[in-house]
């Protein structure tokens, strides 16, 4: 039996919870132009999926790369990252965490 999970369409910042369940953890993120996230560690493995706009990404000590709508990027358990929108649009993407970091064991 399927579960139906709904999220947002916004134009202004977001973050939410979609889903929080033994498996996963999702987020849904929407950042306006200039809008970031604080600088944090990844509590599991990590998979960003961006499908409107442009996010900036500095994983580690690595150059700050841009990736397009379209993108999934893994990040790997406890690396440092920083995500900022730097365009002139939004930038939308979810946050996929599995296992979920209340279960995860490195």
């Amino acid at each position: 039996m399927e579960t139906l999970y709904k999220f947002q369409n916004s134009s202004d910042k977001l973050i939410e919870k979609i889903v929080d369940d033994d498996f996963s953890a999702i987020n849904h993120v929407i950042l306006t132009s200039g809008d970031s996230l604080p600088e944090h560690y990844s509590n599991s493995n990590t998979y960003l999926i961006i499908v409107q706009g442009t996010i900036q990404l500095q994983l580690g000590e690595d150059k700050n790369k841009p990736y397009e709508k379209g993108s999934i990027i893994y990040i790997p358990y406890n690396t440092k990252m920083n995500i900022a929108n730097e365009s002139n649009s939004n930038l939308e993407f979810f946050i996929v965490k599995a296992p979920n970091p209340k279960n995860y064991k490195s």
